[in-house]
């Protein structure tokens, strides 16, 4: 039986502009010390700037393409078993997939130096929509790493 507390789950809140859950926690991912009408300007702003090559329709089509490819299917959890700790594959759970995607999006876009946030998140989103970037590279390491260490999966519970 689990020691901790039931996790609740709370309602999606939806953006003003596009009325999208996805671009809400896009933009509180990208939010630093509660501003989140900065963070909103960021994320509408790289929002249009990604899709000015594409000649699609949704104006979320590129940013949910480069979610779709960014999500990491499995990833290493540590497992202390006996004396020694293994690295065990994991498959990770939609909410997780989303949440990790989003954040290594907003964290390579936060270190291109010299570009503006939105410029660079836009970048960033257009890099990962095409299969390409530093997101991309991210998601292949953790692959990796999980088929490396799969001979330890029989150590999950």
């Amino acid at each position: 039986m689990s020691r901790r507390r039931k996790v609740y789950k709370k309602e999606e809140k939806l953006d003003s502009r596009y009325g999208s859950a996805s671009v809400a926690r896009l933009i509180s991912t990208v939010m630093k010390r509660g501003k989140k009408s900065l963070a909103e300007r960021i994320v509408y702003t790289a929002i249009d700037k990604s899709r000015e090559g594409s000649d699609s329709v949704d104006p979320l089509e590129v940013l949910n393409k480069a979610l779709e490819n960014v999500r990491p299917r499995l990833e290493v959890k540590s497992r202390r078993v006996g004396g020694a700790t293994y690295q065990v594959p994991m498959e990770v759970t939609p909410a997780r997939q989303v949440s990790l995607a989003m954040r290594w999006i907003v964290q390579y876009a936060d270190k291109r130096r010299g570009v503006p946030m939105a410029a660079a998140l836009a970048q960033e989103i257009k890099e990962a929509a095409s299969g390409q970037g530093n997101a991309i590279k991210k998601r292949e390491d953790t692959h990796k790493m999980a088929q490396a260490n799969r001979a330890f999966a029989h150590f999950r519970w």
